[in-house]
């Protein structure tokens, strides 16, 4: 087998390639794209190798819900992109979340989490890590006092997602690593609207980062899947163990399909940015919209620490309409070319409104506390012509004008 990619040297290869080169390790046939190893098991060259994998005593695959050679290419080219030491593939991203959670927490600890998380995670912790006696409680994202007020002898983890879904606030993840870790906390990060293109949490000072490969590091949507990036102890064994019991397991296909999007993702992400900032300087002068919420904005409360933490602001541009629902609504629903679907980091820009989709499960106390107003729209600008965006957006904003 041969190794396109030395990683052994002094000089570290750049980012850009190792999106393309990290993780491939080329059978005896010499193949230039990865192959998909379409197998459930695996077999040994005698009962002797055998107990040996199985025991751990030498490495190698046992059996596909735990170890497959395509699903193995894609964990180590994002841990080298996220500048981690593991990294485990996961079903989902939520179930990237729940088996950090389950693997590293116990009944009597306590997590932290920042209010403005995706809908589907605040149910996670409210409704199902409560039922195994994790306790939880929430704060707002930026407000570094909220954090520290919360916490307690038995807090074992920090969880933010930053940028937010879908107001794109931010926290600052050295200031909320250096506090986690004065209190001998873990701090998890979502990464999913930045990827490790645009922002990565572990030179921050992060213990865990977290994603929906799903998203941007498909990229077309045409996958599910999550992981979980962190160091060999944590993520390499807790984490790996979790998976290896319970079996939130990535398929060998979506792990194929995730590993060749990791290929694009500096110049999609790089594209995301500016069509989105494009677009979201356009929504501020819309006499029909009240409000916008993009990091690269100077209007937006964070742009500074943006673009301290951040090497672009990202794809997603959440702006208020003035009416409320109905005329958040009508927006969408004027639309021809977007995409009515809550999915995001798709080469297609996606629209959707949060309120009644992906907030639409948490309690109306929740959103409002999360700042999801009904007359708010969420756009993931995609990677067509800019102006083809806003020429969308228009007929229904021009409408309410």
């Amino acid at each position: 087998m041969s190794h396109p990619l030395d990683t052994s040297g002094s000089r570290r290869p750049g980012f850009d390639t190792l999106a393309v080169r990290a993780g491939q390790t080329r059978t005896a046939e010499q193949e230039h794209s990865d192959p998909i190893f379409a197998t459930s098991s695996f077999v040994f060259a005698s009962a002797a190798e055998a107990a040996a994998r199985f025991a751990g005593e030498t490495p190698g695959n046992i059996y596909a819900r735990f170890t497959n050679p395509t699903v193995r290419a894609f964990q180590d080219r994002l841990a080298a992109l996220e500048g981690g030491e593991a990294c485990v593939a996961t079903a989902s991203g939520m179930s990237a979340i729940l088996s950090t959670c389950l693997s590293l927490l116990r009944a009597g600890d306590h997590i932290i989490s920042s209010r403005s998380v995706f809908g589907s995670t605040t149910n996670l912790f409210s409704n199902y890590l409560t039922r195994f006696g994790i306790e939880v409680s929430y704060v707002p994202l930026s407000d570094l006092e909220a954090w520290a007020r919360v916490l307690r002898p038995n807090t074992r983890m920090l969880f933010a997602e930053t940028p937010s879904n879908p107001l794109t606030e931010l926290v600052d993840i050295r200031a909320l690593a250096e506090l986690a870790h004065t209190h001998d906390c873990l701090l998890a990060v979502d990464n999913c609207f930045c990827t490790p293109v645009l922002q990565r949490p572990l030179s921050l000072g992060a213990d865990l980062v977290i994603h929906s490969a799903t998203k941007y590091l498909d990229g077309q949507g045409r996958c599910v899947g999550g992981a979980v990036v962190g160091d060999a102890e944590r993520v390499g064994k807790e984490v790996f163990g979790f998976l290896r019991t319970a079996g939130p397991t990535m398929s060998p296909f979506n792990a194929w399909v995730f590993h060749k999007g990791l290929e694009t993702l500096p110049l999609r992400m790089r594209a995301h940015s500016a069509s989105a900032l494009t677009l979201a300087h356009w929504l501020e002068k819309h006499p029909a919209v009240e409000r916008v919420h993009y990091p690269g904005l100077a209007s937006h409360p964070q742009h500074a620490l943006a673009a301290r933490q951040q090497a672009a602001f990202g794809g997603i541009v959440a702006f208020e309409v003035k009416g409320g629902r109905e005329a958040a609504w009508r927006v969408i629903d004027s639309t021809q070319m977007l995409s009515i679907t809550a999915n995001l980091g798709d080469a297609k820009t996606t629209i959707t409104h949060p309120a009644t989709t992906t907030h639409g499960r948490i309690t109306p106390e929740q959103r409002v506390e999360q700042g999801i107003v009904e007359g708010l729209v969420r756009v993931a600008v995609g990677l067509e012509d800019p102006t083809d965006i806003q020429a969308d957006l228009a007929r229904g904003l021009d409408s309410l004008c």
